[in-house]
């Protein structure tokens, strides 16, 4: 099983959109293991949207739908209605 997941740093606004086979471990990395990368900048996250597949292939074509500009849109109209100005 894959899971495509979205991140939200409320406290500077950034979204990051990415999958894995093992959530748990992959948000861990995110939010305490991780010592380079893009995310550890903008500590700390927390889970906005998941979707699970049953394949890699799934996971990787909806993962790339939701970096569109549509996807975005769609994980912005989310993030409004979870942290409403």
């Amino acid at each position: 099983m894959y899971t495509v997941y979205v991140l939200y740093s409320i406290r500077f606004d950034k979204i990051y959109i990415g999958y894995t086979s093992d959530l748990e471990d992959r948000f861990k990395s995110h939010n305490e293991l991780a010592t380079k990368g893009w995310t550890i900048r903008f500590r700390p996250w927390s889970i906005l949207y998941t979707e699970d597949f049953d394949s890699k292939s799934e996971a990787m074509k909806r993962e790339k739908q939701l970096k569109s500009a549509a996807g975005r849109t769609y994980i912005r109209g989310l993030v409004f209605s979870h942290y409403p100005s």
